[in-house]
């Protein structure tokens, strides 16, 4: 069998991927019932747009978005708390030899990448970029022979 470079570099190996999958649907299908009893959690809708599995597969980072991404911090606590009953529904509808404990984390990513396009669309920046274009360009022209040799004949 061939070895799976992926894990050395960190990367989630398939299984992890298709648990992950699984366990994000599921629990998306929970929250979008809402049935759980936590008043923090009436009338908001979340999104769960990843879940990252352990390597080992026994716990589950949700990565949760509340619509509009309003108290935020109050939902995330909600369904930390509410997440014993979430895994009980959860057990109800997979079938694993181990289910994975559930945490709930924020989903930063759009408001990191909004910053990171914010950085570089910085005055200093795209003088920088700019800079390192031009460099570049020279480099590309310096290399170039001057005297090439006609490829047609004489």
């Amino acid at each position: 069998m061939a070895s799976n470079n992926r894990h050395s570099a960190g990367m989630p190996s398939q299984r992890q991927l298709r648990v992950g999958e699984l366990v994000r649907k599921e629990v998306s299908d929970i929250l979008a019932r809402g049935t759980l009893a936590d008043p923090a959690l009436d009338g908001t809708i979340i999104s769960v747009p990843e879940v990252r599995m352990t390597p080992d597969l026994r716990l589950a980072n949700c990565l949760v978005m509340p619509l509009g991404g309003r108290d935020a911090e109050r939902v995330i606590e909600a369904l930390n708390r509410s997440a014993r009953i979430i895994r009980r529904d959860l057990a109800r509808r997979l079938t694993m030899k181990f289910l994975p404990d559930l945490r709930f984390v924020l989903d930063t990513r759009f408001d990191d990448d909004d910053r990171i396009n914010a950085l570089l669309s910085r005055d200093e920046v795209r003088r920088d970029l700019a800079e390192d274009e031009a460099d570049e360009t020279d480099e590309a022209s310096d290399d170039a022979p001057d005297d090439a040799p006609d490829q047609g004949g004489r």
